[in-house]
């Protein structure tokens, strides 16, 4: 099984030219790159967030489509895909029990049966079916409105009969709240979610590639509209934005983001995940900045903030104005792994929001 996985991913890798299990930080800007995680799931990495897919037997479903400027090329990207997972499908195994080969190791996880059957696509590509929009950044949802439109909805009944639009485009899943904003910034119709949530979690209504797919709503983090998905079989958890490998969390007060909010969102992460040895392996976790991750990265990166988060707080406590609080640097010695004095996200800009987040609850 193992061998005809590393196959498959080979043949992927030359159609997509993709290195296999290297992520290529130096890759040129304008390419998009992708790496195998696990069972039917892929990373696409690329200008803007990274992209999380599910490609199988239903379709292909998308975490994000990254920014308006990739959507053609993650068009093409996800297309050949879809494509190179059905050229060399694995056989089912119909083998079960402790004499089957390879042995008694290979007859549960992802070498089962199960497994086998169910998450390796077989057939005719089909197309983009879903995508999940994590927050309304535009890294995020910047490509929605033209990778909607390259795929198609489920339909059936008389739906179909009565509504001739009814399948146009794949649907777009998020939070009610992401709706609102997005709404509120006058996003594109067809960029806005067409499906939307309300309660702390939703549960897409059947399998989608041999697996269930949940997502979490994780109020008052980045934004007030924030969702984490959870591929269940894979074990995957894409975070969007509220867990980066390359910079301090972005905290939106804005749109409803607040210090508290995003620790609560990294607990909710480790709560899901699972580590294999210790804080290691385990649950995959595809971040929306930065190198695929584990339950130990995402625990680092959760007690970093909850530091900082506890050093402002007391500095707050002592009645410090903002500039006094900065000149203490809360941050100094993490700043040579997520500080950054330029760019869109700075290190000032961090402890800004959590001075200001940590005031408005004390008050």
């Amino acid at each position: 099984m193992i061998k005809r996985i590393f196959f498959l991913s080979i043949i992927i890798g030359l159609l997509l030219g993709t290195a296999l299990g290297v992520q290529n930080r130096n890759a040129a800007p304008g390419t998009i790159n992708v790496l195998p995680v696990r069972g039917n799931i892929y990373m696409l990495v690329g200008d803007g967030a990274n992209i999380t897919a599910s490609v199988g037997r239903d379709g292909v479903l998308l975490v994000d489509t990254g920014t308006a400027e990739m959507s053609d090329k993650l068009i093409a990207a996800y297309k050949q895909l879809a494509a190179a997972v059905n050229v060399a499908p694995v056989p089912a195994t119909t083998c079960v029990g402790v004499n089957c080969t390879p042995g008694p190791g290979a007859i549960f996880g992802w070498t089962g049966p199960a497994f086998n059957q169910t998450t390796i696509a077989r057939g005719v590509a089909k197309p983009l079916r879903f995508i999940i929009s994590t927050t309304p950044d535009p890294d995020h949802v910047g490509g929605n409105e033209k990778v909607r439109l390259s795929g198609e909805s489920f339909t059936g009944g008389n739906i179909t009969g009565t509504i001739a639009d009814s399948d146009r485009g794949a649907a777009i899943l998020g939070h009610e709240n992401l709706l609102t904003r997005m709404a509120d910034a006058e996003a594109p119709a067809d960029a806005q979610p067409t499906e939307t949530y309300l309660k702390e979690s939703y549960k897409l209504s059947a399998f989608f590639n041999g697996e269930g797919v949940q997502l979490f709503h994780v109020p008052a983090a980045h934004t007030d509209g924030d969702t984490v998905v959870w591929f269940r079989y894979s074990d995957v958890i894409s975070t969007g934005e509220v867990f980066s490998t390359v910079r301090y969390p972005v905290i939106d007060l804005k749109r409803g983001g607040s210090i508290q909010g995003e620790l609560d969102a990294l607990n909710k992460i480790l709560d899901v995940a699972y580590a294999e040895f210790r804080s290691e392996g385990g649950t995959m976790v595809i971040p929306g900045h930065g190198h695929l991750s584990d339950v130990g990265d995402v625990a680092y990166y959760r007690n970093m903030v909850s530091i900082i988060r506890d050093r402002i707080q007391d500095l707050v406590k002592k009645g410090m104005t903002l500039e006094q609080v900065k000149a203490a640097k809360p941050t100094l010695d993490y700043d040579g792994r997520w500080g950054s004095n330029t760019g869109p996200w700075t290190t000032s800009m961090f402890i800004e929001a959590v001075y200001q987040s940590l005031k408005a609850k004390k008050q």
